[in-house]
């Protein structure tokens, strides 16, 4: 499931999720009367460890800027025309490393002698996550030579919402543990349309053929490379489109807590064997979207969507 405050703790358990996909770490920044400290967050990452016990959490690094603006930042810089596209997520932890550093000093002492999982957010060049790994590099050294107990485990990842990563794709496997495809910056950024916009809101359907095929071709490549992928977003909240997913091979969702029964429900009534070969035939279609076809397929197997 999807998380990013400490009242979604409780969710875990009550939706029946197998762990946190995508916790969103900004959002306890925002709801703070001041930019908190490593004591602070260390408290905080404790807690969400302590509540998630053995189900596996996805950290997310600070995803501020743009629409996400903490009350205390600084309001000084001039806004973006489109913040979507602007100063935000990793951008803005590479140019205040300071505040990154402070960040994984808390999640590194939050998960002494436990399993970690980080991944950077919104990562377009693969020098973009090798400068951001080298910062984690060094606080693992400082934790070493201060005797601080590391984790058990580090797992390393990015949040795959930039088309320009595609084409480093080779460079970028080998340096990863696992990556999360953030499929609502993602389609804006391939559509060029800003999903915030009401005039775009329903000109562009995720169920295009031609962003299918997209998520299709990661997720092989991934696979191939023994790179763990999931999604999250919007898309695999929704059951039609969650199954189009599991058709084109994911395995790993992250969802909000609320749709997490709903999609349960229907991948049980699912042969995914059968869906994957129908999906073969979408791919090279020419529609505007598959979704029509998609639903006629769950209506012919018994289940609505």
């Amino acid at each position: 499931m999807n998380a990013g405050l400490l009242l979604d703790l409780p969710h875990l358990e009550d939706s029946g999720a197998e762990g946190i996909g995508l916790f969103r770490t900004e959002l306890q920044f925002i709801v703070q009367p001041g930019l908190p400290g490593v004591k602070e967050q260390t408290e905080i990452y404790t807690r969400i460890l302590d509540e998630a016990a053995d189900k596996p959490v996805m950290f997310r690094t600070l995803y501020i800027g743009g629409d996400k603006i903490l009350p205390y930042q600084d309001g000084s810089r001039t806004p973006d025309e489109n913040p979507a596209m602007g100063w935000r997520a990793i951008r803005v932890g590479l140019d205040r490393p300071a505040l990154l550093r402070t960040q994984l000093r808390a999640l590194l002492h939050a998960a002494a002698g436990r399993h970690l999982a980080v991944m950077f957010p919104m990562v377009a060049e693969v020098s973009e996550f090798i400068v951001a790994r080298r910062i984690l590099d060094l606080e693992l050294t400082r934790l070493a030579r201060r005797n601080v107990p590391a984790p058990s485990k580090l797992e390393v990842g990015v949040m795959f919402e930039v088309p320009a990563l595609i084409w480093q794709l080779e460079q970028l496997m080998p340096l990863i543990d696992f990556v999360a495809i953030g499929s609502n910056d993602l389609a804006q950024f391939l559509f060029a349309a800003d999903r915030a916009s009401p005039r775009l809101s329903e000109r562009y359907d995720v169920l295009a053929p031609g962003f299918l095929r997209l998520l299709h071709s990661l997720v092989e490549r991934f696979n191939e490379a023994g790179v763990r992928v999931s999604l999250c977003g919007e898309m695999a909240g929704k059951p039609l489109d969650a199954m189009a997913l599991i058709g084109i091979g994911f395995r790993s969702l992250s969802v909000a807590p609320s749709a997490v029964g709903p999609i349960k429900l229907m991948i049980r009534r699912l042969d995914v064997g059968e869906l994957s070969a129908y999906m073969e035939n979408l791919y090279d279609s020419a529609d505007h979207s598959v979704r029509e076809k998609l639903k006629d397929f769950a209506l012919d197997h018994g289940f609505v969507v």
